[in-house]
């Protein structure tokens, strides 16, 4: 199953009987899956279907979806609010009793607000049904368009993190093979230590003395960070060949050769053990941050 990125891009558009029409999706990263719509007003029939598609397809991310909606070849109606006009003219007869002035023209009166409503043609219920099918029917095209922009994003992410992953074992494999981590170089340091100990006071304990040599020792030792830095890459070779939604345990295996790094580097009392340390410190860092773009 192919690596998808959490961005992407898509626009479709179409006619339908009278209305043209255009959906516009933008993806962009997110922790879970969340959808943002704007439709029309009147036309909030189309969510539920259309959220239903969306989470079908896609498992996490920020989608922004906009309908753009226009109606064309519909000759206008005009229409009289009998209502509002039925009350102007009480009201102009109550206050032609009170008030002398010139009776009102007809022009004058249908200019005053609400009076005259000019409005669509009015269709058919069976016709709106039909242009709602089709319009959610090619949103599932736009939504294939931006998952295959998403695919191709994850494709190039999956060949950086694997690029990244090969230099951490590069790394790695440099500081196993460090000279600070030979057995004479740890026991050098060591007998260096213990002299320094001694230089300082000559009233140590015998039994702490050891006590402090074999902490002094394990210390040195970074066999363990390095075996578990080892398992965390495989897993993550793993998960980048197996593909789909693996972002999030991706996220977890990052976090742990973070972690496994800053204990290489607390532990190191080797310059030249150090320095890769921070390197390989740097790369799980970079390897971190597009990780988060994974979906």
């Amino acid at each position: 199953m192919a690596l998808s990125s959490m961005t992407g891009f898509a626009r479709i558009s179409g006619q339908s009987g009278s209305y043209a029409w255009a959906w516009e999706l933008k993806s962009v990263n997110g922790k879970g899956l969340e959808v943002r719509l704007r439709l029309p007003p009147g036309w909030d029939a189309l969510e539920i279907p259309v959220r239903s598609r969306t989470s079908a397809v896609l498992s996490r991310g920020t989608i922004y979806g906009t309908l753009s909606l226009r109606r064309d070849g519909v000759a206008p109606v005009v229409r009289v609010n009998e209502p509002v006009l039925a009350a102007v003219l009480a009201t102009m007869r109550e206050m032609s009793s009170r008030i002398t002035a010139s009776p009102p023209s007809l022009d004058g009166i249908l200019a005053l607000k609400g009076v005259i409503e000019v409005v669509d043609e009015e269709e058919r219920e069976e016709q709106r049904r039909a242009v709602e099918t089709d319009i959610i029917a090619r949103f599932s095209e736009a939504l294939a368009e931006l998952a295959a922009m998403r695919q191709r994003e994850g494709e190039a992410l999956g060949r950086v993190l694997d690029a990244r992953l090969a230099e951490m074992e590069t790394l790695a494999r440099r500081a196993d093979l460090a000279p600070g981590r030979r057995p004479e170089a740890i026991r050098l340091r060591l007998a260096e230590q213990v002299a320094a100990l001694l230089e300082a006071s000559e009233r140590f304990d015998p039994d702490r003395l050891h006590q402090e040599a074999i902490l002094i020792a394990s210390k040195a030792d970074v066999r363990e960070e390095l075996d578990r830095l080892a398992a965390h890459i495989g897993q993550a070779r793993g998960l980048i060949a197996k593909g789909g939604a693996i972002g999030r345990r991706l996220d977890f295996l990052a976090q742990e050769l973070h972690r496994e790094t800053n204990t290489l580097c607390a532990k190191s009392n080797d310059v030249a053990l150090t320095t890769i340390a921070l390197e390989l410190k740097s790369v799980v860092e970079q390897f971190r941050e597009q990780v988060q773009n994974l979906e």
